[in-house]
């Protein structure tokens, strides 16, 4: 069998997909020279897109999009430096790339002509510039020649020529072409870069100043990912990540230490760190999920349960206990506090499984917030001040640091959010670390076990009733861990946060979806999956009426198109994309033992 070079491959294509490409790399180039034009008459429109030759607000994100539309599109001709951009094929990401540029140009287009101007009068398509006009030309442009470049098939569905069996195809990543080996720095390297990419995106992201730059930046980011996910990239900095994981963790550890330092606005900041406060739940609420397998639906009590044990020693002049522990005892006591009742409340409903377990533990969820809400000294004792809370929780402070007031480091002042954002940073590190080493130690293997087949794993000698009450405590212990630094960001804690589901989160329900979002059972998916739930909601407040409605059409779209989650180990693609076949390595050679020979296998 021969094989023929990329180079080579190009110069033998038909003529309809050459004059394809040449067109989707034309109206790339004229997308993006759109992009350094006036796009508006006045400033009404936010961004001030009436500048020329400076690239502003909405402009910016067409101005990416059709950029890396034009460098895929031109390293299908078999550019030799380019090559590396599509170990997984060419067209498919030239494609996506394509059409993203389309969507966030049009979206741009329309909302200027829909934005009202100080009368309450809409400003029109007069309003555009011609800068707008040769951007969204040339988008369509190269949007509709694209559709014209063949689809890159993963091997496996090459023999299906159906519609439906090429859309799928589309959405999933293919394996990554074999590559030379990179030296062990230049792998290392490679990561950083790659980390630090996504540190620059998500703090673009956090930094955008009103809601139409957000909506471009989440559809920009969503067709982005997708085809750098098709052209087979992120398969292949996961490969990196997996050979170096140390490293990896670190880059990771470094790149979010490096966040604060990049804001200026105390808001953005304190997004971030009600960020990572959900985060580092979703990720103890994954060992219970994830790991073990049990559906927990009132996970948020825990977090409760820490937030109230934390601001009852805190020294709050409201709390009926009267007493101020040190910083350390308070998160001391805020997780045994959360452990305690993990324990109890696991140790007799553990035995259940499946939608018992989910309506034992929604009822503990809903208990506990009636219950605070009680303790008012009028229906029960006055432990946490009723429906009214405790607030005035001061501000920590450790080793003589005052995270309530700002700092100066290396010339950057750090205001209070940016604080506790490195504070809280610490301690997501603390259940970073106990995830990993829980989930590979012989405990996480029994948990996996058990949450695949409880029957089998009890048959072959694992003690499922215990190891689940410890996935149970553990989980709770997280949670309880940060609450207590989530009642000093606060200032207060009441019992409207902490419910099964509201329009705020964290609550059960989104701190469930952030671990299916994500992808259960894996390190980096919660993470993930609560960075977009909360980043999403607390930038787009106008679509609050409808917040809930989104979010489940979102969801629908997730398990229909991806079900294995954003991050998704091994077992979950081959479980929700199973082919059928064993997976054969591609060198590996297949003996037919009727005929006594040996054949290449496929």
């Amino acid at each position: 069998m021969t094989t023929t070079t990329p180079a080579a491959n190009t110069a033998l294509l038909p003529l309809p997909t050459t004059a394809a490409r040449a067109a989707t790399t034309t109206g790339a180039a004229l997308a993006l020279i759109g992009t350094f034009l006036a796009w508006t008459y006045t400033d009404t429109f936010p961004g001030d897109l009436t500048v020329t030759g400076y690239p502003g607000g909405l402009q910016v994100l067409t101005l990416i999009s059709a950029a890396l539309t034009l460098l895929f599109a031109l390293s299908g001709y078999g550019i030799k430096g380019l090559r590396w951009l599509t170990p997984g094929g060419t067209n498919s990401p030239t494609r996506l790339l394509a059409l993203g540029t389309l969507v966030t140009t049009a979206y741009t287009v329309i909302a200027v002509i829909l934005t009202k101007d100080d009368n309450g009068n809409l400003l029109g398509a007069i309003e555009l510039e011609p800068g707008a006009w040769i951007s969204l030309v040339g988008a369509l442009v190269a949007a509709v020649a694209a559709l014209g470049l063949p689809s890159d098939l993963p091997q496996d569905d090459t023999t299906d020529s159906s519609a439906p069996k090429r859309f799928l195809a589309s959405l999933r990543a293919p394996a990554p072409a074999r590559a030379k080996a990179l030296p062990s720095w230049a792998e290392i390297l490679i990561i950083a870069g790659a980390f630090g990419v996504a540190l620059y995106v998500f703090t673009y992201g956090i930094d955008t100043e009103y809601a139409e730059l957000f909506i471009g930046y989440v559809l920009a980011v969503a067709f982005g990912f997708t085809a750098l996910t098709r052209a087979g990239l992120i398969a292949r900095i996961t490969a990196l990540t997996a050979k170096h994981r140390n490293v990896t963790l670190c880059a990771a550890l470094v790149a979010a230490f490096c966040f604060p330092f990049t804001q200026q606005n105390e808001e953005y900041a304190l997004i971030g760190a009600n960020i990572l406060i959900f985060a580092t739940v979703a990720l103890g609420l994954n060992v219970v999920v994830g790991l073990a397998g049990l559906l927990d639906l009132g996970y948020v009590a825990f977090l409760g349960v820490g937030a109230y044990a934390a601001a009852l020693v805190s020294g709050s002049p409201l709390s009926p206990v009267g007493v101020q522990f040190p910083f350390w005892a308070a998160v001391l006591t805020g997780a045994a506090a959360s452990l305690v009742f993990g324990v109890v409340i696991g140790a007799p409903t553990l035995r259940l499984r499946g939608d018992y377990l989910a309506i034992v533990t929604l009822g503990f969820g809903e208990i506990f917030r009636l219950t605070v809400n009680a303790l008012n000294g009028v229906s029960g004792p006055d432990l946490t001040n009723g429906s009214q809370g405790i607030p005035s929780i001061p501000d920590l402070k450790l080793l003589g640091f005052d995270f309530g007031i700002s700092h100066d480091i290396g010339g950057i002042t750090l205001g209070r959010s940016a604080n506790y954002y490195l504070l809280m940073l610490l301690f997501t590190a603390v259940v970073v670390l106990v995830f990993r080493r829980s989930g590979e130690s012989r405990i996480g293997r029994a948990w996996v076990a058990i949450r695949e087949d409880e029957t089998a794993a009890t048959a072959m000698g694992i003690n499922a009733f215990r190891l689940k009450l410890l996935a149970f405590a553990l989980g709770a212990t997280l949670a309880g861990l940060a609450g207590t630094v989530q009642a000093h960001v606060s200032y207060t804690v009441t019992p409207e946060q902490y419910q099964f589901a509201g329009s705020v989160p964290p609550n059960s329900a989104f701190l469930l979806a952030a671990v299916i979002l994500g992808g259960m059972g894996t390190l980096s998916g919660p993470l993930v999956g609560a960075a977009l739930l909360y980043l999403i909601p607390a930038k787009l407040q106008f679509m609050q009426d409808y917040q809930l409605f989104l979010f489940g059409i979102a969801l629908i779209l997730l398990m229909r198109f991806r079900p294995e989650g954003l991050v998704a180990d091994r077992r979950k693609q081959l479980e929700f994309h199973e082919t059928g076949q064993l997976d054969v390595p591609p060198d590996t050679p297949l003996t037919d033992t009727a005929a006594g020979t040996t054949k290449a296998g496929a």
